[in-house]
């Protein structure tokens, strides 16, 4: 008899429940409308504002909606440089690297992280030449990486060679992809008008390019 009345008194209130829980509100299910191409969109974005923990967030967001999306993975690797965090840079590049061998924004910036620590200077022109192999609008930017690291290495023809490539491949509206070529072009051979460097100065390391802007701004490496 106390089974049945327990019976009908958990069956009471689960009913009570029941229907206090339908004269509730009805909450909508949280949905993130963008996709995460959408996600790595609104980071550059972020990114060129100056605004690397917000851009950092967009590339996380895409990375949880799709596990090793390389240019999430890329992106996060280009706040990490951009910060400093080189070892983290590395990381990110690698697990791009990882998903896509062959991408050029992953090789390139990878090769790029190498000059600027100024160490596996073989493995960054391997990689450096493994990205000038895709062609596309990154070329360019590849052969300023290029010609820096054979001109950290002493090739100084290779580097010419490389330098004269990227300035017939650069975009004409790119004044910064310009003026950092024609600074190591006088580093390479001098130039009368300005003072030569000595035997220590080191080339520049080159910058990534600048963010694409709704398509009509310079190509990203990502």
């Amino acid at each position: 008899m106390m089974v049945r009345i327990l019976v009908v008194l958990c069956g009471m209130v689960l009913g009570a429940a029941i229907c206090a829980c339908a004269d509730l509100p009805h909450l909508p299910v949280l949905h993130d409308p963008l996709t995460p191409q959408e996600h790595v969109m609104l980071g550059l974005t972020y990114e060129i504002q100056g605004h690397r923990d917000l851009a950092a967030r967009e590339y996380q967001t895409a990375l949880t909606q799709e596990s090793g999306y390389v240019p999430a993975l890329i992106g996060m690797g280009n706040v990490a440089f951009a910060q400093g965090e080189l070892e983290e840079s590395e990381t990110y590049y690698h697990q791009a690297l990882e998903a896509s061998p062959e991408h050029p924004g992953a090789n390139n910036n990878l090769a790029m992280l190498y000059l600027a620590k100024g160490e596996n200077l073989r493995e960054a022109e391997r990689l450096a030449l493994r990205a000038l192999a895709q062609r596309g609008p990154l070329q360019p930017y590849v052969l300023d990486t290029l010609a820096h690291i054979y001109a950290r290495q002493g090739r100084s023809k290779e580097a010419l060679a490389a330098l004269e490539e990227a300035e017939a491949a650069a975009p004409p509206q790119d004044k910064m992809l310009h003026e950092r070529l024609i600074r190591l072009r006088d580093q390479l051979v001098g130039d009368d008008s300005r003072e030569k460097p000595t035997k220590t100065d080191k080339p520049a390391i080159p910058r990534m390019p600048e963010r694409n802007r709704n398509g009509s701004g310079k190509e990203l490496a990502i």
